[in-house]
């Protein structure tokens, strides 16, 4: 049952009010279980390295797995809630994070927590956040932005309680304990599934868009039957599951726009450099502490002092990014928060004392801030709405296949050297990079299309100007796809 069906079945709610803002609250509670646990997994690092004799690199493979599918099953998620809807997907999220992390408990070697906490945790957790995030869409229409701002507050409180919790229980009941609690924490996300009743829209069901995406088959498929050809035929058959496969990659994956919008182009590889290092401190920060003789309990305060942070200064920076005055702007306010993330690393590297990794992560945490809540505003800058889900689905599976090999890579180094400084050197080479390249890169981009427009203006307008030039190129210029101009506003 579609998310369409699912909506003309359910009862019609009002948006906006009533039971929507329970759905916020379950969202806010969702954002926490999902995107916010994954950064207590650093208090385990070295138990865990200890309980199977692993290496540096072997066991951040753990961590990077799990995000790296928590943030490239997008497009398997989105399918998931065209054909179930999203309370179905948020559910049987929840249910896969209970069951991986129950698993894990039970794991005899670090690489069956590849499989239980990394692939099957991660995955459910994907599933109960994006099904999670879209469903808001639903039930809130003036105050969209608003819902979505409130519930991305949810991570922020996930990173300030798990760090906590996590250290309390491990020091109570160990590790494996621990695991299994988790696993039952992480069951109340079919608790807020539950509360994302399917809601009637105001045409009584959602738009069909899978038809465009059918008829270009259909339409071949009608070319070859007027032609004398059987529909059973087995070249046309194959044709048109060719032609099926590429309109639904086109659809989820968007290969065209990322060719074709040098905007978009830009972003996408600019982050996906940068997330090679943006997940090392959330991993390595806990057991860099350790290893330079800090307290374990005050080694997992760090990340919560992170989170907290984040709590206030995330929705400050989501409302001042919003302000009329930055439209088109953003990009540059991402691009200082990525500078920001990558030269507060090398205070870890001046000292390890408590105070300094203090001063780290409240300096980290407001760069971070930026980071998070410009991430998907700055897309919707470059990328054309009618287009924003399927740019969203290449974006994230980029990404994610960065934020999986970067960790073990900059553990292997660890391992190799024995210096947990290259774990920051390495964050603040990819950082500064990512924010170098994309900010000279749209400054560039601004300027040449500032001179096309020049150039169409004095085409368009030949008396305004003492002489006009002869050459072709502006007009060949004028005729390229407007995809692969720079979008300044949504």
């Amino acid at each position: 049952m579609s998310q369409g069906e699912a909506a003309g079945r359910g009862t019609a709610k009002p948006q906006d009010q009533g039971w929507a803002w329970m759905v916020l609250l379950a969202a806010v509670v969702l954002q926490g279980l999902t995107l916010g646990f994954p950064c207590c997994i650093g208090v385990f690092f070295t138990d865990l390295q200890h309980e199977f004799q692993a290496s540096n690199s072997q066991t951040s493979w753990f961590p990077s797995i799990m995000v790296a599918v928590l943030h490239g099953g997008g497009p398997l998620c989105s399918i998931l809630v065209k054909r179930f809807g999203c309370r179905f997907a948020v559910m049987l999220g929840g249910l896969l994070s209970g069951l991986g992390m129950v698993s894990s408990s039970f794991c005899k070697s670090i690489s069956q927590l590849y499989l239980t906490a990394g692939l099957i945790t991660g995955l459910g957790s994907c599933f109960s956040f994006q099904a999670g995030v879209t469903v808001l869409g639903f039930y809130f229409v003036r105050w969209r932005t608003l819902a979505n701002a409130v519930a991305s507050t949810g991570v922020s409180l996930g990173f300030t309680l798990w760090p906590l919790l996590s250290q309390y229980l491990l020091d109570e009941m160990g590790w494996r304990n621990t695991f299994l609690i988790f696993g039952g924490i992480l069951l109340n996300c079919c608790v807020c599934g539950a509360i994302m009743r399917p809601i009637q829209l105001a045409s009584g069901s959602l738009p069909q868009s899978a038809n465009p995406e059918e008829e270009p088959a259909s339409r071949a498929e009608e070319a070859q039957l007027s032609n004398g050809a059987s529909p059973h035929h087995p070249t046309l058959q194959q044709h048109t599951k060719r032609t099926k496969c590429f309109h639904m990659l086109q659809k989820y994956l968007a290969f065209d726009i990322f060719c074709q919008n040098k905007g978009y182009q830009i972003y996408t590889i600019g982050v996906t450099w940068m997330m090679m290092g943006f997940a090392l401190p959330h991993i390595y920060l806990v057991p860099y502490a350790i290893h330079s003789g800090v307290e374990e309990r005050k080694a997992a305060l760090l990340i919560s002092i992170i989170g907290f942070i984040n709590i206030f200064i995330r929705p400050l920076t989501g409302l001042l990014s919003g302000h009329r005055a930055f439209t088109g702007r953003r990009i540059y306010l991402f691009t200082l928060a990525v500078l920001l993330c990558g030269l507060s690393n090398f205070i870890c590297v001046i000292s390890a004392e408590f105070t300094v990794l203090i001063l780290y992560c409240v300096i980290l945490s407001i760069a971070m801030s930026g980071v998070g809540a410009l991430t998907f505003q700055v897309l919707m800058d470059v990328v054309e709405m009618d287009r924003f889900s399927s740019a969203l689905g290449l974006f994230t599976i980029l990404e994610s296949i960065t934020l999986l090999i970067g960790p073990p890579l900059t553990g292997l180094l660890v391992d190799i050297t024995s210096d947990f400084h290259y774990v920051f050197y390495n964050s603040s080479f990819f950082l500064i990079s990512a924010a170098l390249f994309m900010g000279l890169s749209f400054c560039a981009l601004e300027k040449k299309n500032e001179l096309r427009e020049a150039s169409r203006a004095r085409l368009d307008n030949p008396s305004r100007y003492q002489y006009s030039e002869k050459s072709t190129e502006p007009k060949a210029e004028s005729q390229s796809p407007p995809a692969a101009e720079y979008i300044t506003s949504i």
